[in-house]
């Protein structure tokens, strides 16, 4: 089996990475700004070299450089925030944009990559991020077009907008993905699999009202206001509370809550859940209700929000996952929602060729 030793920068929690192993990388060494993140990523990685701090400052720099040689780095995952512009000219403060150095991030990586020469990179973000303008050589350009002009003489570089759902995953989640492999590598994109429903994917576990906690680990409902609840209850599987005529989200004073269509909405079970983000706890953010089941009285079960076991099932986490002690759902939520599935990763870094 192949065996590559891993570099990942901007890594979050570590929740990406789970799968990577199965596919003979190791990510020997990891950098993460956010302390509470980093110490997450030590716990699910304890063989890893976490370096906890800004990769803006030259003794962070220092310290990845020296412990990926010395770990003899062959690959590099990056994930950087997206907090650039989105294209010339649509932001009204854009020259402060560009001098912002952490709004460009994956260039603060290039001393990083020159340093090391890995022969196989990935660069991971929202599809946007293809479209983005960054300052380069006293202009704007594109990403594709930055890294060609700095390393296409040396690497294939290959880019591409993939969804989690084609790849095992039981979740719709566009990525934007950025290969850049040494020439003379071979590095398929990998091949399209069936989808997997909701239904598939939490069907069997039992319904749950708001607050309510069943024997399953991990398994219990986040409260809802009730009259955010009753709304939920008169929905339909795939609808929006917000269109119901009668029985709409109120605030407690009564007034009708206003929004978009796809907030207080249900999921449907024949489909793959939507992308599970950083609001993933909240029934009123995008998308985010249980599809629920129609009972003999006329309404619907399961006026919530996945539960963390079923935010897990549909982002490709093994329930069996060992986070630390004290960690709040909420924050559990985020550094999923933050992250690549884990599977959809896997599957693109599997077929790999090492020379």
């Amino acid at each position: 089996m192949k065996k590559l030793n891993g570099l990942s920068l901007f890594s979050s929690a570590g929740i990406g990475e789970l799968n990577l192993k199965e596919v003979g990388i190791d990510i020997v060494v990891a950098n993460e700004l956010l302390e509470k993140r980093a110490k997450v990523y030590k716990h699910l990685h304890p063989k890893s070299q976490m370096v906890n701090g800004d990769i803006l400052k030259k003794e962070i720099k220092e310290e990845i450089i020296y412990l990926s040689k010395k770990n003899k780095v062959n690959f590099m995952l990056l994930t950087p925030p997206c907090q650039g512009i989105s294209s010339v000219g649509k932001n009204k403060k854009q020259d402060q944009y560009v001098k912002d150095r952490r709004n460009f991030l994956i260039l603060e990586t290039f001393e990083i990559i020159n340093e090391l020469k890995p022969d196989y990179l990935l660069i991971e973000n929202v599809p946007r991020f293809l479209d983005m303008f960054f300052p380069y050589a006293n202009n704007l350009y594109k990403l594709e077009t930055i890294l060609n002009n700095e390393y296409g003489h040396e690497y294939n570089i290959e880019s591409e907008v993939l969804n989690a759902k084609d790849y095992g995953v039981a979740q719709s989640r566009p990525r934007c993905l950025i290969k850049l492999y040494k020439k003379g590598r071979k590095w398929p994109w990998p091949e399209k699999e069936r989808e997997i429903s909701l239904k598939e994917a939490i069907g069997h576990l039992p319904s749950l009202e708001p607050g309510e906690h069943s024997t399953i680990k991990w398994h219990y409902a986040k409260k809802v206001r009730e009259e955010i609840a009753d709304a939920l209850r008169h929905t339909e599987s795939g609808k929006s509370a917000i269109s119901n005529e009668i029985h709409y989200p109120r605030k407690e004073n009564g007034e009708r809550i206003k929004g978009f269509h796809n907030t207080y909405k249900r999921m449907k079970w024949d489909q793959p859940a939507s992308a599970r983000t950083t609001y993933s706890g909240s029934v009123s953010s995008h998308n985010n209700v249980h599809p629920g089941h129609l009972k003999d009285d006329g309404k619907y079960s399961d006026p919530r929000v996945l539960s963390i076991l079923e935010t897990f099932l549909v982002s490709s986490i093994e329930p069996s996952i060992d986070f630390p002690e004290n960690l709040s759902d909420t924050f559990i939520r985020t550094i999923i929602g933050e992250a690549i599935p884990p599977k959809m990763l896997s599957r693109i870094c599997k077929h790999i060729d090492i020379l």
